[in-house]
């Protein structure tokens, strides 16, 4: 699968558990690590969390496709799953705006917000 249909995959598992303000950033020209960051947002540590699980179950059921790594979705205010092309940040509203990776990583020409 390429990265980047991974990525819209991983959106489409955020958009139909509600999550908020879903982009994907190709960072595939500034780091090695990974082509593609997809980040979400999510109202509440549950629905943090719910967001983690929902891509986690669909790239598993449907592709067995298992994360690489996973981390931080127990508190619920951040969490990442790492399918190595992809990476997904799922952020709680505070720490998306704390951490603002959009910031870090937006070259101007690299990010594009999902939409159904």
């Amino acid at each position: 699968m390429e990265p980047y249909e991974l990525a819209k995959l991983c959106c489409k598992a955020l958009s139909e558990k509600k999550a908020e303000d879903i982009v994907i950033l190709n960072v595939s020209d500034q780091t090695v690590v990974c082509s593609y960051f997809v980040i979400a947002s999510g109202r509440s540590t549950t629905q943090v969390r719910a967001l983690g699980d929902a891509v986690e179950e669909k790239l598993k059921k449907d592709f067995e496709l298992a994360p690489l790594r996973s981390e931080g979705f127990r508190e619920g205010r951040w969490g990442v799953l790492d399918y190595g092309d992809v990476v997904v940040h799922v952020f709680n509203e505070e720490f998306r705006l704390f951490y603002y990776l959009e910031r870090l990583w937006d070259s101007g020409r690299n990010l594009e917000r999902y939409e159904d």
